[in-house]
């Protein structure tokens, strides 16, 4: 039966990767992605998973690992953050183009320079182009679902995609909660055991990744993007089987006090829930505010955010990386570019903040708010402002 027990989500990752019966795991360790394999790597050490534990030089190195074992037919596992990520950078498009099922968990991570360890979005928005589904946890109950669920999503060979699954580093990765954890009857009920369709075997040799010169490439990622663009449909039934087997239900776009809100927040990951603290306060202030939760990343879900904000009159957008020299945050840009030709669309506003791991206070929400009303107004030279910077 499942149990409610106060656990760091990092290790309830590892709880999760254990339940799902991973065949190979392998890893490198960075901060604050750590404490994931390093627990993970005891469980198999103990004997409490049947797996092989690759301690691999580097993070390139540890997913060209999975590369091999997911193409053997393995269920396979990884975990990193920041710069770790960033070093996987070219392989994750071999992953994707190559359709194998791996389930990466990331601790989002600053990137540098300057140097550091604490959590915002800069590496997650580097690499949304990998042609990965990636999903976003606001908390280590979400992280510890949305990797049971990752398995079963890029397994199901409607799919056959790898998956990310991403939470804040330190704000989420590090904190002890109380976690809803499924025991092994349960997750066996819900993930089949995997049969990978195509793999590598001696007896049968074949080509992965293989040339393509100019005559078949375009072709190729046409293929490979409506393939992604397809997961959307198993994604969600996929949610829909959790949430009515355990209670917990997922969706692309979750909301909060939106039902007759004019100014709606958008953002992903842990600090929507301190955003839900501001808004509680402005609710009981008088102000129409409410929070849109972003999700699912990629696959982009269109329909569900335009349905999310069609009846909002100013839509603020925080987003906690940004894109140097361009339109400010990345989440903003994606946003506008799904609202733009939409007959009934909110003014959108950009903050950026709660980069390199500072904290954004409930206060501060609230900043926004006039801030973001008095831009829609008046207008702003720049595409975005950035909270909380020392003058």
């Amino acid at each position: 039966m499942s149990k409610k027990v106060g656990i760091e989500a990092s290790f309830a990752i590892a709880e999760a990767a254990k339940l799902a019966r991973i065949d190979v795991a392998a890893a490198y360790p960075i901060t604050p992605q750590t404490h994931i394999v390093e627990r993970l790597s005891e469980l198999v050490a103990d004997g409490e998973v049947d797996a092989e534990f690759v301690c691999v030089e580097s993070e390139h190195s540890a997913m060209s690992a999975c590369l091999g074992a997911a193409a053997t037919g393995a269920r396979t596992f990884t975990a990193t953050a920041g710069q770790g990520l960033e070093l996987m950078h070219e392989v994750l498009y071999v992953a994707s183009s190559s359709r194998l099922p791996i389930v990466l968990v990331v601790a989002d991570r600053a990137l540098s320079g300057p140097l550091n360890v604490w959590g915002d979005h800069s590496d997650a928005m580097a690499t949304r182009d990998c042609g990965w589904i990636q999903m976003f946890a606001i908390n280590g109950q979400e992280a510890f679902d949305l990797t049971i669920c990752a398995f079963r999503i890029a397994e199901d060979p409607q799919v056959l995609f790898p998956v990310m699954v991403h939470l804040d580093g330190f704000h989420v990765s590090h904190v002890v909660e109380p976690i809803i954890l499924l025991d092994q009857e349960e997750v066996d009920s819900f993930l089949p055991p995997f049969t990978y369709p195509y793999p590598l075997h001696p007896d049968k040799p074949l080509t992965i990744g293989a040339f393509g010169p100019p005559i078949i490439y375009s072709e190729a990622k046409k293929a490979q993007e409506e393939a992604l663009i397809a997961t959307h449909t198993t994604i969600l039934k996929v949610w829909d089987e959790f949430g009515k087997r355990f209670g917990r239900s997922y969706a692309p776009v979750d909301t909060y006090r939106t039902e007759d809100a004019e100014i709606v927040f958008l953002m992903m990951g842990s600090f929507s829930q301190t955003a839900e603290v501001a808004i509680d306060k402005m609710r009981e202030e008088g102000k129409k505010v409410g929070l849109v939760k972003l999700r699912l990343w990629r696959p982009f879900p269109f329909e569900e955010l335009r349905r999310a904000v069609r009846d909002v009159q100013l839509l603020v957008v925080f987003d906690r990386a940004l894109s140097m020299g361009g339109t400010g945050g990345p989440v903003c840009a994606e946003i506008k570019a799904a609202l733009y030709g939409e007959e009934k669309r909110p003014k959108v506003v950009n903050f950026v903040g709660g980069l390199g791991g500072r904290d954004v206070l409930p206060h501060e929400f609230e900043q926004m708010v006039e801030r973001g009303l008095a831009l829609a107004e008046k207008g702003h030279e720049r595409a975005y402002e950035m909270i909380g910077v020392r003058e």
